[in-house]
């Protein structure tokens, strides 16, 4: 009873000591943005499409971020200034809608908005767009912030009053505030003590903001008086009961200590018994992805579907290492819309997990050759899910964008094909399984020095006869991943053993055009496939080349002539990674 009298009295002096500074506070922290954004398609990157600002009202500047809901949104915004610019090619989002929310944080209160922001056509004629969520009344759109959720809280009375002061209503005065929280007290102690709180009514008139030093010191030294009661009868506590407490402390402080030496340091280390393992999604020759669920992972509550990739109880010590190699590359590499991203890892003990994010469709091969059933490539009827030309060309240039920010930063893939390229529900391409992958941000060049299964029909001639890997090499296998994508999922070279692949490769053999293929998408292959690693182009240059492909009307891939009887799938071939 003592203590709860105590924090109502130091409350009140504090809001008659400050009667300003809450409403202050608020009226400065409003995040201030616009809540519609619109894009032209023919905007290039790093157009400024709006600006988000919120003053600060502590020590530190303002981060502003910005997070979608969905499909990646094609935006991004500087965490400093707060300037969003346009950070991808917007050609092929013409008509397109995205949810995003802007987030600002000064250190003391953050703040978001939900934003609305669409793709219109080169005109900039706006189509129309769901209505964004509701404003509060009385302020104009670019300067309102959505409402607080309340808080739910015990009903405890030094709570309540906690809530009232430090959240008040920016439309009401501080001394309104302060009488709206004696009536609180009042009604929850009613029942206990009807001599606490007096009614506001017999009080000092508190509706003005000049409140006299005379009311204040009163308050403050009942206040420090209380307090000087309550640690009297805490230490006399102590004293009658708690002897043994000592012995108590120091166990749980011990516990506490042992636990935090136990608990890893690594930022990515997960723990594994909040995994639920499910099924096998994919299965190679030592290793298997698992679809599962984590708990509370990702800076996310609550239950989330992952991919979980592991070895199998036969796999070498060279596997081993190949696994633990992919997870260091995996950490370094950041987050791109057209890369798989590490989620967490565990490693502690045996076996070793790798946590990435589930892509639902799985592979790009394995879904390129399920698309040969549908043979109705006219899009004869109204939202026809089927391939066509542009998605295919779509898919080349995803992969050609991830592999650019792979390139990037210093890591050489060397096993590019389409089984190592996963497909979500969106269409989008992610570049996965980096177990060959190799960082060689000082060298730029790789040179194999252990035996075992190669991909040969994506490999380079510098890979296959002199064990050399660099970028011009993933280069090289692009090439052939981009005939795979034209000939939905067809092996390459078909017809031809392992070793009559490197000889004919050797001798300057290459794949031929498919006959469905228009010349300007083979001309793009046939560049990746030059004998010398030099004249062969990097990755930026192929995806402007597949960008200016999209920005046209015409069919580079005819599917309507593709000849199925032309184009076999060999399912195993000795000595080769499949």
């Amino acid at each position: 009873m003592l203590t709860k009298t105590f924090w109502i009295f130091l409350t009140g002096c504090f809001a008659l000591a400050s009667p300003q500074i809450l409403d202050l506070q608020n009226l400065q922290n409003l995040l201030q943005v616009p809540r519609l954004w619109y894009a032209r398609t023919t905007d290039p990157k790093g157009t400024e499409v709006a600006r988000a600002f919120m003053a600060a009202t502590g020590d530190q500047a303002v981060k502003y971020n910005l997070d979608t809901r969905g499909p990646p949104a094609p935006f991004a915004i500087n965490s400093r200034t707060g300037v969003v610019t346009v950070n991808d090619t917007l050609i092929d989002k013409e008509n397109r809608s995205y949810s995003l929310w802007v987030y600002a944080n000064d250190g003391v209160l953050p703040k978001k908005l939900e934003i609305l922001a669409s793709i219109t056509d080169a005109s900039g004629k706006q189509n129309k767009v769901g209505h964004p969520p509701p404003f509060p009344p009385n302020f104009p759109e670019i300067f309102t912030a959505p409402p607080l959720k309340p808080i739910q809280r015990p009903t405890k009375v030094t709570e309540e009053v906690f809530e009232e002061t430090t959240v008040p209503d920016i439309t009401t005065t501080t001394a309104t505030s302060v009488q709206t929280t004696v009536k609180i007290e009042e009604r929850n102690e009613t029942h206990k003590d009807n001599n606490i709180i007096k009614d506001p009514s017999e009080s000092p008139d508190v509706n003005n903001n000049d409140v006299s030093f005379a009311t204040i010191i009163p308050l403050i030294a009942i206040g420090g008086l209380v307090l000087i009661v309550v640690a009297v009868i805490i230490f006399v506590w102590k004293r009658n009961h708690g002897q043994k407490e000592p012995s108590k402390k120091e166990d749980m402080l011990s516990e506490e200590t042992t636990i935090t030496k136990d608990e890893p340091t690594d930022e990515w280390e997960f723990p594994r018994h909040r995994l639920r393992i499910f099924n096998i999604v994919g299965e190679g020759a030592f290793g298997q992805v698992w679809r599962a669920q984590a708990i509370d992972i990702d800076g996310k509550k609550g239950e989330q579907t992952v991919a979980v990739k592991t070895l199998k109880e036969n796999a070498s010590e060279k596997e081993k290492t190949d696994l633990v190699q992919e997870l260091i590359v995996m950490k370094n590499l950041g987050t791109h819309p057209n890369v798989v991203r590490l989620i967490g890892c565990c490693t502690e003990k045996e076996p070793t997990l790798v946590i990435m994010e589930f892509v639902s469709l799985g592979k790009l091969q394995q879904f390129l050759r399920d698309s040969r059933a549908e043979r109705h490539y006219g899009n004869t009827h109204a939202g026809s899910q089927f391939l066509t030309s542009r998605d295919l060309t779509h898919f080349a240039y995803q992969v050609a964008r991830g592999m650019d920010f792979l390139s990037s930063k210093g890591i050489i893939h060397r096993d590019l094909a389409a089984r190592n390229v996963l497909i979500t529900e969106e269409r989008m391409c992610k570049v996965a399984d980096f177990g060959f992958a190799r960082d060689v941000a000082g060298t730029h060049v790789y040179e194999r020095k252990s035996d075992g299964r190669l991909p040969i029909r994506w490999m380079a001639p510098e890979s296959l006869y002199d064990d050399i890997f660099s970028v011009k090499s993933d280069i090289w296998s692009f090439g052939v991943l981009l005939w795979e994508i034209v000939t939905l999922g067809s092996t390459p070279y078909p017809g031809l053993s392992a070793g009559d692949v490197m000889r004919k490769v050797r001798e300057g053999h290459r794949l031929e055009k498919p006959e469905h293929c228009r010349r300007e998408l083979y001309n793009i292959m046939y560049y990746c496939w030059e004998a010398e690693a030099s004249s062969r182009p990097d990755f930026k240059e192929v995806v402007s080349m597949l960008e200016r492909l999209l920005c046209t009307e015409t069919d580079y891939i005819e599917l309507e002539r593709f000849p199925d009887h032309s184009y076999y799938n060999v399912q195993h071939l000795d000595g080769e990674k499949l």
